[in-house]
């Protein structure tokens, strides 16, 4: 998979602000993107139908018929950051994990970077899609840095707003990882389910992390049980 087909700028307004708030509005690379306020369409749409087991995963291994979602919402500072979904390095399950380096060389001038997982790909709510979770307990996800101390400020589900916005969102953070893997939980109690394309995102700032940092992601999913 290639970075460049999903990098897609947003507006700055506050680092802070977009990252606790949410993300902006799809964009080509070469402009800058301006957040959509729109409101929902009369009758909120219901997203794809899936049938639950235990797990519905966002990331299992790379390749795996179980995975759903699309890493394509890059967001802030996109070109100081590169993705290995294909990385064999120590996973904490099965064959494979997902590395993100990242050099916070502030390349497009915004201090921040971020990445949506989105269905389809580059959904900013724009275009129907997404999955009805309704049922999902928890979103659970293993995470480690390369050397520990590497601080995310925000994981999240939905928050994607547009006519076809997110029914609902939930966050956890800020988050300083470790070096060795550990299990994070986004708790999903009484939330509406029904439609979210942006299955997963996380954000941080140049602030929080000068040098930039290495980091790992593995078993991302949704748990009903």
């Amino acid at each position: 998979m290639t970075q460049e087909k999903y990098l897609k700028p947003v507006t700055v307004l506050l680092t802070a602000v977009l990252i606790l708030t949410g993300c902006a509005k799809q964009a080509r690379i070469t402009q800058v993107a301006e957040q959509s306020a729109a409101t929902p369409a009369p009758g909120a749409p219901k997203g794809q139908q899936i049938t639950p087991g235990d797990f519905f995963y966002i990331y299992q291994d790379a390749g795996s018929r179980e995975n759903h979602y699309i890493p394509s919402g890059w967001m802030g500072d996109y070109g100081d950051m590169k993705m290995n979904q294909n990385c064999t390095v120590d996973p904490q399950s099965g064959k494979s994990c997902i590395e993100i380096k990242y050099d916070a060389k502030r390349r497009q001038g915004a201090g921040w970077v971020g990445i949506f997982w989105q269905n389809p790909a580059n959904n900013w709510g724009d275009i129907r899609g997404g999955y009805n979770l309704t049922g999902a307990k928890r979103l659970t996800f293993w995470a480690r840095g390369a050397k520990g101390g590497e601080t995310i400020n925000e994981f999240k589900i939905g928050g994607i707003r547009g006519v076809y916005s997110d029914s609902d969102s939930a966050a956890i953070g800020p988050i300083t990882l470790t070096k060795s893997w550990k299990k994070y939980t986004i708790d999903l109690t009484g939330l509406d389910l029904s439609y979210i394309s942006g299955g997963f995102c996380w954000a941080t700032s140049a602030d929080m992390n000068p040098d930039g940092f290495t980091i790992y992601f593995d078993e991302i999913r949704y748990e009903f049980k």
